[in-house]
């Protein structure tokens, strides 16, 4: 693996660990004795996602991961519990056995299990997912989290 700092191709693996579905590797540059992390992943099927607008790209596990980073953030949910979160919706996707896959689909599967996690991470997904236009769209969806009628 190439240092990132200086480009060498001799590093030696420090520490190894496993992270949901992948291997953390903390390795150190055999010329510059930089640290740096690695992540080793099966790789997976190609899953197509369908957009709205009828688009079609390649999903993307890290653009996954960057939304629901962005409705965690300021949460006390660690990087391993993001991880592991981003992983376990990966993985439903994989289990549907499809090549397409609507992002609707994405969105609810995303949001069902932001529900469980963390609710305030929860309402700001939706809010963005959904589009809210308005207080009211925020104050009807909490009402709904918490079991009362609009």
């Amino acid at each position: 693996m190439p240092c990132p700092f200086c480009g060498a191709e001799d590093s030696r693996v420090v520490d190894t660990r496993q992270v949901g579905d992948a291997i953390r590797r903390r390795r150190e540059c055999g010329r510059c004795h930089q640290r740096f992390t690695t992540y080793e992943r099966v790789a997976k099927a190609s899953i197509m996602v369908v957009k709205r607008d009828g688009r079609r790209e390649a999903f993307d596990r890290e653009k996954l991961y960057e939304g629901v980073r962005r409705a965690c953030a300021k949460r006390p949910i660690s990087t391993e519990a993001l991880d592991q979160f981003v992983d376990q919706i990966e993985n439903r996707l994989c289990s549907l056995g499809q090549s397409e896959v609507p992002s609707r689909t994405i969105g609810e599967m995303v949001m069902e299990a932001l529900r469980a996690l963390d609710s305030v991470a929860y309402v700001r997904f939706a809010s963005v997912y959904r589009s809210f236009a308005d207080v009211e769209d925020y104050r009807r969806e909490v009402d709904g989290l918490l079991g009362r009628d609009s």
